[in-house]
């Protein structure tokens, strides 16, 4: 039977039923729809005030990372296709501060509450507290800091009281800090906590790195020899980058490799030299001038020891005498100069670069990209240094595996099945009301086809005159359907009678 005239030999309620099924239909495949292509949220940060709310979403609109709000704005939630996205924006816009209360816990204390539990808050706030100041250092987005604080009360003795630590955990984008800001971190926290030592702070990355305490801290847990080897590790990398970029834009990406392998000298020292200038400056001058004139006479004078003294035994010579002595004594001041320097950690010692270039490139111009690596790394054959360059056949890159047809097959997949689901419902729907139908009118019952002229209602409601002159044909035992109906005539033809207008109106 075809679709129109299912329709239209259904009744009002039928396609009232009809259509809310076919509503329904949509609705489901509407949800089904919107659950499969709906993004998968995870959740960021946690905690946020109203003020760093709206500093984050205006960083993340910014860049047009989808996001939404969770708990009434405390907590924020990204895509999970776009994580990464969203911290990179968040770290470049400088945002979040940190979700850590701080002081404000103690804000919210209630009446009774324990000494155990002030004691909890007090640390709590100044972990926050701390971890906020360590985030406005230039290069920390995110710090968190963990504090070990002794119980005052329970240890009567000093002896046994137990020191206080504190561990920090800085983000990974601070790969940037100098043992400067290090310093500045671990005495910012030390001086934030009564009791607490330089050498019981420890600060770390997100990498697990140690940062302080360091080779040059005097902390106990300093190792001379792995912060050389950081240290060599990172000036490494950091010249090995530089090269290998201005390698791959004069000769192509790909086209250079370049190893560094550097002896640094982590050992702090104080060097202090000695000038003395060439011309001195007097400071003192002293001069003693003696003079003696004596006159001849004779020979005699007075006995004893006073005729022996001059100018007495000047006078006992027979001629005159004139004697004259003059001395001078002058100081001078010696002119010097003493510069004390302080030698910090990192001077290189020795250095070693090895560049492979790969075979494409021209043969003629090795003795420049050699002259131009010398300078760039600042190689001191002097100082020992060595530079390596060869050329060789570099191994072509790996081609990209071709994607699984499978992984698309499922996704595309889920929507055929689901349509094919929504065929076979409708499919079921339609046969099944097709089947009723049939079921209950049969054939076309004969009294339908006997009407040849309309007649009116009047004349339909008048039993007497419906019995008398209405010929029923012969009953048909093949078909019960068209029995039950003759039988439904003559048991009550008013009920047909008004069945029929029905049918009349709706048409």
């Amino acid at each position: 039977m075809p679709t129109r005239a299912l329709l239209a030999n259904l009744s009002t309620r039928g396609k009232i039923v009809l259509a809310a099924g076919a509503l329904a239909i949509v609705v489901v495949l509407f949800v089904l729809f919107k659950i499969a292509t709906a993004p998968s949220y995870t959740t960021m940060l946690t905690g946020m005030e109203p003020k760093q709310t709206g500093e984050v979403t205006a960083a993340l609109d910014e860049r047009g990372i989808r996001y939404e709000l969770q708990n009434n704005g405390t907590a924020l939630a990204v895509q999970k296709d776009q994580t990464a996205q969203a911290r990179i924006a968040l770290a470049g816009a400088g945002v979040p501060a940190s979700t850590q209360d701080g002081y404000k816990i103690l804000d919210d204390q209630k009446l009774g509450t324990s000494n155990f539990q002030q004691q909890v808050n007090y640390q709590r706030a100044l972990e926050g507290e701390i971890a906020q100041t360590i985030e406005q250092v230039d290069g920390v987005s995110d710090a968190q800091v963990q504090l070990v604080l002794p119980d005052r009360e329970a240890q009567l003795f000093a002896e046994n009281t137990s020191p206080a630590t504190a561990a920090v955990l800085l983000s990974s984008g601070t790969a940037g800090l100098d043992e400067g800001q290090v310093r500045g971190i671990a005495q910012l926290v030390t001086n934030s906590v009564p009791g607490l030592k330089a050498d019981k702070v420890t600060i770390s990355d997100s990498s697990g790195t140690m940062m302080w305490p360091t080779a040059t801290s005097g902390g106990a847990g300093g190792s001379s020899l792995l912060a050389k080897q950081a240290a060599e590790a990172r000036y490494d990398q950091a010249t090995a980058a530089e090269l290998t970029s201005m390698l791959n834009r004069t000769l192509g990406p790909g086209m250079a490799e370049v190893q560094v392998k550097a002896d640094l000298d982590a050992n702090e020292s104080t060097q202090d030299r000695l000038v003395y200038g060439r011309d001195g400056v007097p400071t003192t001058r002293r001069t003693e001038v003696e003079s003696l004139v004596g006159r001849g006479a004779r020979a005699g004078g007075i006995a004893g020891t006073g005729g022996n003294n001059p100018p007495a035994y000047a006078q006992q010579g027979t001629g005159d005498s004139d004697y004259r002595r003059e001395t001078e004594d002058q100081n001078f001041a010696v002119n010097k100069t003493v510069t004390r320097t302080r030698i910090a950690p990192g001077a290189i010692n020795r250095q070693q670069v090895a560049v492979l270039i790969d075979s494409s490139i021209p043969a003629a111009m090795l003795p420049q990209i050699r002259d131009a690596v010398l300078s760039a790394a600042g190689i001191d054959t002097d100082r020992g240094d060595a530079l390596t360059l060869g050329q060789v056949d570099f191994a072509s890159p790996p081609r990209p595996e071709a994607a699984n047809p499978t992984d698309k097959i499922w996704d595309y997949a889920r929507y055929a099945l689901l349509g094919m689901a929504v065929l076979i419902f409708l499919a079921l729907v339609a046969r099944q009301l097709r089947k009723r139908e049939n079921e209950a009118l049969g054939q076309q019952p004969t009294w339908l086809n006997e009407i040849e002229s309309p007649r009116s209602l009047a004349e339909l409601e008048r039993p007497e005159e419906l019995t008398p002159t209405r010929v029923l044909p012969l009953r048909s035992p093949e078909n019960p359907a068209r029995l039950q109906v003759e039988e439904l005539i003559d048991r009550n033809p008013e009920r047909v009678a008004q069945h029929v207008r029905a049918w009349m109106q709706e048409d």
